[in-house]
């Protein structure tokens, strides 16, 4: 699966890239026809503690499918956008079985 990657008032960093190549590389095993994951890594001004924010869209055969999430911190956030990720996947696998 090819990442890109892209930082929005964030320095780049190695560790999260390092982070999401392997929780993708996990969604990947198990769902093979993805090819292409888009990863956005930003901060956001936000009245509660949650201003990193983690959003990921993913590039398949059929529409594209999108989760963001804010937590505290990159790696809550990049855990939780995944988990969100792994249950839309889920469900377009199942779609494809119907078929």
């Amino acid at each position: 699966m090819q990442i890109i990657y892209e930082y929005h008032d964030v320095s780049s960093s190695d560790r999260l890239e390092q982070i999401v190549a392997q929780k993708l590389s996990q969604l990947e095993d198990r769902y093979q026809f993805v090819h292409r994951a888009d990863v956005f890594f930003k901060t956001e001004n936000r009245s509660d503690n949650d201003e990193m924010c983690c959003d990921i869209r993913l590039s398949m055969p059929g529409p594209r499918i999108f989760a963001s999430t804010n937590a505290e911190n990159f790696e809550a956030a990049i855990s939780e956008t995944v988990k969100d990720l792994e249950d839309q996947l889920r469900k377009v696998k199942e779609k494809m079985k119907a078929r």
